[in-house]
């Protein structure tokens, strides 16, 4: 049943989409609709709680959806400007690391909290949170807080950042960059992209995978730091906790470029191209849906101002240092 919400959704938003004409245009792009009307239907209340837990699956259909997508992606167009999309990549999340965890001093929030809206919002949003969340034995009050969080701020970015960005008049590509450097999570990355253009859906979907490969190190980083913690304060050895490599690591992305290495060789024609992409922009349609149907404002109502407060200013930090880094470097 959830499968078929969500496509009935993303049919109705595409629909919606093509019968929308401004200027010769269709502004409203179907992922955005997709999603505007995945809330509207959640907040209605007409979706039964059996049917609200089996929407996580859109998740995995969004993951299919990235892969075939790949096949979309030339690695000669890149080439060139590699090096210095990844400094921006990784200068944005380092700093925005250490000003989170400072705003969270600031404000006095509990260290885990802290923590997990800094990882959240630099690294790849909820599955940061999740990924992170038993390294420092995370409260489960806490880690719904940071998630709340994370997704409000996430979902507004969806919305705001492409109408910004067609006032100023950024290009596809440029946007395409700063939403898979900017934006929080996978999904909002894509959903963002997108909603301004194919070509910036692509380029943002490929920087974010990049952006997601420093989840685990980071991983690595914390658990570390956590076992030191813990011998500080002469824990027993019993309760550190192992990283679970399985999901600190997006194992996905190996299909994803596995088909971009096969177009780049020439080795799919143009048609297969096509089939492929077009299903996989169909998935993405399809799972953006959930990502409507799947936002629980009731939870981020519970969220304190001060957790909301650090989310937002993480979010547009790191929205400005990838702007100005996109500026100085390219």
């Amino acid at each position: 049943m959830a499968i078929g919400l969500m496509g009935l959704i993303a049919w109705v938003s595409s629909l919606l989409s093509r019968l929308i004409v401004v200027a010769n245009r269709h502004p409203l792009e179907a992922t955005a609709i997709a999603i505007i009307l995945g809330i509207a239907l959640r907040l209605s209340g007409l979706i039964p709680p059996e049917t609200q837990k089996a929407l996580k699956i859109y998740e995995k259909i969004l993951i299919w959806g990235i892969i075939l997508i790949g096949v979309t992606l030339n690695f000669k167009e890149i080439v060139g400007q590699g090096p210095r999309i990844l400094l921006i990549i990784i200068l944005s999340m380092f700093i925005t690391f250490w000003l989170v965890l400072f705003l969270g001093r600031i404000f006095r929030l509990p260290t885990d909290l802290a923590l997990l809206l800094s990882v959240g919002t630099t690294i790849c949003g909820t599955t940061a949170i999740a990924v992170t969340a038993p390294l420092i034995k995370a409260r489960q009050e806490t880690i719904s807080y940071s998630v709340a969080t994370i997704t409000l701020w996430g979902l507004a970015a969806i919305f705001i950042y492409p109408q910004l960005a067609h006032g100023l008049m950024i290009n596809d590509f440029n946007f395409g960059l700063f939403a898979g450097t900017a934006i929080h999570a996978t999904p909002q990355v894509v959903a963002a992209g997108f909603s301004f253009s194919p070509l910036a859906g692509k380029t943002a979907t490929a920087v974010k995978l990049v952006r997601n490969c420093f989840m685990a190190p980071l991983a690595l980083v914390i658990a570390f730091w956590w076992r030191r913690r813990q011998s500080l304060e002469t824990r027993p050895v019993a309760e550190m906790t192992k990283i679970h490599w399985t999901k600190a690591f997006p194992w996905f992305l190996f299909g994803y470029f596995l088909l971009a290495t096969v177009n780049t060789l020439g080795y799919l024609p143009r048609t297969g191209i096509s089939y492929l992409s077009s299903f996989g922009r169909t998935l993405i349609l399809i799972s953006m849906a959930g990502i409507g149907l799947a936002a629980d404002f009731k939870q981020i109502s519970k969220v304190g101002f001060k957790p909301l407060l650090t989310g937002l200013i993480g979010a547009l930090i790191m929205a400005g240092l990838s702007l100005t880094f996109i500026a100085l470097i390219l």
